[in-house]
């Protein structure tokens, strides 16, 4: 299942990430901030009118553009 698709306070794990599918800026901001194979992840909220995702990565809350999201495949915890 896609990031931007998992259900709002869904435990889960990170299965793998298209990095192919992410410009280099947006693979880099993700490596940088944690986003790994096996990585704890939640989705806590969603903005309004396909606006970013909120999650928590590990133990950090960070917001996602949802296209970048939908580069994040997850599975459950």
């Amino acid at each position: 299942m896609r990031l931007d698709q998992l259900p709002l306070r869904t435990a889960s794990r990170i299965a793998t990430i298209d990095w192919d599918g992410l410009g280099p800026r947006e693979a880099r901001r993700l490596r940088e901030l944690g986003f790994d194979d096996g990585v704890p992840i939640e989705a806590l909220h969603r903005g309004a009118m396909q606006g970013p995702l909120a999650c928590r990565v590990g133990r950090m809350i960070v917001a996602l553009r949802r296209t970048v999201a939908a580069s994040v495949i997850v599975e459950p915890a």
